[in-house]
This record gives structure tokens, C-alpha cells and sequence, in this order.
């Protein structure tokens, strides 16, 4: 099977690579030359475990091609997936420019049936807007050329994508004919031979199915910040409140755990997108304009738990050590990240800032300039500080050598951004330990 995909970032890339693994032919389409050019090079824009392995293995196996023009190649595939950028606007809705201009490149060249399918995240509404793009064009030009549409959202999670993608739970698809829905069970098939858990529906439902997952699961942290710190003004412990409320099936376990708020590229832009449809839809979200409030709120605890442990004497002049500066573990992402709004408090207090993240240096790098100082591990970047803050749950941070650590300090303050120490441990070894929740 010939499939196209236009975008090459982080949803269009693992698509593509995972595509090809199964056995169809896939060419990625995207109009930067030099990004094209590097990963036709072997040189990966993300990082994500994994992925340029299986690039690298599908590049050399002809299936896995690299292009910059979608008019050149169109003509040859049986299924167009458009993962363009859909960047928040000022508003908070989702900025459709690229997906509908990757629809009128369609209908400007199109020749033969294709199904194109969305899998940007998008508002609902957006695929009937990429049908009449297309059609406008095609009209322009006289072509009786059929078509369709389809949505199918992607739920990869960043640090596991490419077994979120290979071993689904489930994939949603929105389509409106049978041929669409032919081509595209054929084309998932391979990654659900034992099972198939393709939901198929309506267009719209589809489209409106990603943006209300996400913003359950951005809920649900919420909630638990909200908990957390309540716990704390009542003498509660909200790690017993979660295995508590976690055991009860109709609840579960996952995403109950409190700590500085989360970030990345989906669950602020989605809340914020979702909340906007609402508005021009004549309805107001009040549990996720909550959440959203809830997390901004959340987002700055460590520096109020660290200016409240220097309340006396203030931080200016303070050195401050920060460990994981991603938002979360796993990824080079650091967009939204808790870790930006702490910088950039501490900067306002005349603090100095030494960072370590195993993986988002360069990305920090690439924000912040010479803002904070870059340091070559953990250890290297608790030297003289007066606090140590944990904002990433690294694995290679939760077994440090508090002696080290210590000893590096200029005084023992450790505030725990995500629960991942023992307060029992640090505070007998002489620390003095704040955590969420407790």
C-alpha cells in the first residue's frame, strides 16, 4: 500500500516509520528543505526511544522516503494522512492554516480517488473545511475527481510512542464511505491481527474524541493537584488519598498522581482549543477553564515552597539547582514545561540557576541562552546550591547519592517536585525535604 504524510514532526514522523515497519510504502512530505535533507542524512529533528533506529532500518529498506513536494507524489497513494502543525493562536483556538493549505495542494493536483485523512489535532468542523479546500480546486480546475475524508487522532504518548503506535489500545476512526473504511481497516490491520480495535465513527465524534481524552487526563492531574493541596492544609497524605481512591475500579490508577502541573504540546493546547469550540458553540467548559486555572496555579508551588522555605533572609543571590527540565521523562520537550516558569521566576529574584536534564540541554539551550548554567550531571549541578529542585521524574534521578548531594550543597533544601523521593530518608540524612501533597 502507497501512503503519503505531510509533516514531518513528532505525530508525522513515528506515523510514517511505523507505517513502513508494517510493510507499506510511505512517503513523508514536508515543505522545510533542510529538515528533509537532514533526516534524508539519517539525522532525526526528535528525539523519542527508538524511532531512529527504525528510520534509519526503513530508509535503507526503500520503504521510508523523504520528499518536499506533495504535487510530485499525490498522484501515486491510495491514503493521504495530513500531520501538519496546529499551533495555538491568541485565543486558545487551533490554528488551521497548514492543514487547509495541504488541502488546497491536494485539490490543486489531484487526479485519482485518494482518501485524505487528518491526523493533526484539529477542532471538530475541520474535516468539512478540508473537503471544500479541496473542492474549491478541484472546481477551479473542471476535475470530476472523487475523494474523501476521514479523521483518525492520534494518541501517542512522547518516551513511548512507537509502542503506542504499534501495540494500540485502540485507534479511532472518523469516515463517511465504505471504500474509506475499507482502505483504512486494510491499512491497520497489521498492528491489530490478534484484536482489532479500530472504533469506527462519525466524523465529528472522531474529531471531538482526542480533544475530550486529553482533557479527561489533564482533569484527572488537575483534580489530584487540587487534592494534594488541600491535603496538606488538613494534615493529610495524598499518596495514601490516591491508592485510596485508586483501588476503586470505576476510578483506576492512573494519572492520580500530584506534583508541579503538566505541560507539553497536547494537553494545554487541547484544554485550551476544547474550551474555545465551547465558547463559539454558545457554551461555556467550566470543569476544564478549572483545570486550565488549577494548572497555571500549580505550576509555580515549587517556587512558593522554595520562597517560603527563604522567607527570612529572600532569595536573591540564592543559588538554585534544577534537575529535569523536560515535561516529562523520556522526551527533549520542554514546550509548556513547569520548568520554564520556575527558570524564570528564580531569574527574577536575581537567583543563579544550575541545571542538569539528561535529555533536553540543548532544548533548554535553545530557549534560554545563556540564562542558567548548563551543568554535566546531577551532582555538578547541586554544587553551593541552597535548594535542589526536582521537576522531572528521570529514572536516573531517584536513586542519587544523598551523601554526594550533601556534600556538594551549600545547604540541604530539597523540594520535590513529583513525589519521587522518601521523606523518611532524606530527612534522617539531614535534609531538610517538602514534597506535594504531604
Amino acid at each position: 500500500m502507497n501512503i503519503a504524510i505531510v509533516g514531518t514532526g513528532y505525530v508525522g514522523l513515528v506515523s510514517g516509520a511505523c507505517f513502513a515497519e508494517a510493510g507499506a510504502t510511505v512517503t513523508c512530505i514536508d515543505v522545510d528543505q533542510n529538515k528533509i535533507e537532514r533526516l534524508k542524512a539519517g539525522i532525526i529533528p526528535i528525539y523519542e526511544p527508538g524511532l531512529d533506529e527504525l528510520v534509519h532500518k526503513n530508509v535503507k529498506a526503500g520503504r521510508l522516503i523523504f520528499t518536499t513536494s506533495l504535487a510530485d507524489v499525490i498522484n501515486d497513494q491510495e491514503i493521504v494522512f495530513s500531520a501538519v502543525g496546529t499551533p495555538p493562536d491568541e485565543d486558545g483556538s487551533a490554528d488551521l492554516k497548514y492543514v487547509l493549505q495541504v488541502a488546497k495542494t491536494i485539490g490543486e493536483n489531484l487526479n485519482k480517488y485518494v482518501v485524505v485523512v487528518t491526523k493533526s489535532t484539529v477542532p471538530v468542523g475541520t474535516a468539512e473545511k478540508v473537503r471544500h479546500a479541496i473542492q474549491e480546486e478541484l472546481d477551479r480546475r473542471g476535475a470530476d475527481v472523487r475523494f474523501d475524508v476521514a479523521s483518525n487522532p492520534e494518541f501517542l504518548k512522547e518516551g513511548n510512542a512507537i509502542k503506542d503506535f504499534m501495540s494500540p489500545d485502540r485507534v479511532v476512526i472518523g469516515v463517511e464511505s465504505e471504500k474509506a473504511k475499507t482502505l483504512l481497516a486494510r491499512l491497520y490491520k497489521p498492528f491489530l491481527i490478534k484484536d482489532f480495535r479500530v472504533i469506527f465513527m462519525d466524523i465529528p465524534s472522531a474529531e471531538m474524541t482526542k480533544y475530550a481524552a486529553n482533557s479527561m487526563l489533564a482533569t484527572r492531574i488537575s483534580f489530584m493537584n487540587d487534592i494534594a493541596n488541600l491535603c496538606e492544609k488538613v494534615g493529610a497524605d495524598v499518596n495514601m488519598v490516591r491508592a485510596g481512591i485508586g483501588s476503586d475500579t470505576r476510578i483506576g490508577r492512573k494519572f492520580l498522581y500530584a506534583g508541579c502541573g503538566y505541560g507539553g504540546s497536547c494537553f494545554p493546547k487541547d484544554v485550551k482549543a476544547l474550551i474555545k469550540t465551547a465558547d463559539d458553540n454558545g457554551y461555556s467548559m467550566e470543569v476544564l477553564k478549572a483545570v486550565e486555572r488549577v494548572n497555571e496555579r500549580q505550576k509555580g508551588i515549587l517556587y512558593r515552597k522554595l520562597k517560603a522555605a527563604y522567607a527570612s533572609e529572600g532569595l536573591k543571590g540564592k543559588t538554585i539547582a534544577i534537575w529535569g527540565l523536560a515535561f516529562k521523562p523520556e522526551t527533549d520537550d520542554m514546550r509548556e514545561s513547569t520548568a520554564l516558569i520556575t527558570i524564570n521566576k528564580l531569574l527574577a529574584e536575581k537567583c543563579t540557576i544550575r541545571v542538569y536534564d539528561p535529555i533536553a540541554m540543548d532544548e533548554c539551550k535553545r530557549r534560554m541562552g545563556d540564562a542558567v548554567v548548563y551543568c554535566k550531571d546531577k551532582y555538578d549541578a547541586t554544587l553551593n546550591a541552597d535548594a535542589l529542585l526536582l521537576l522531572t521524574e528521570w529514572k536516573e534521578f531517584r536513586l542519587p547519592s544523598w551523601d554526594v548531594v550533601k556534600k556538594a550543597m551549600r545547604k540541604a533544601i530539597v523540594i520535590d517536585g513529583r513525589n519521587i523521593f522518601d521523606k523518611e530518608e532524606l530527612e534522617s540524612a539531614g535534609f531538610e525535604y517538602y514534597c506535594i501533597g504531604k
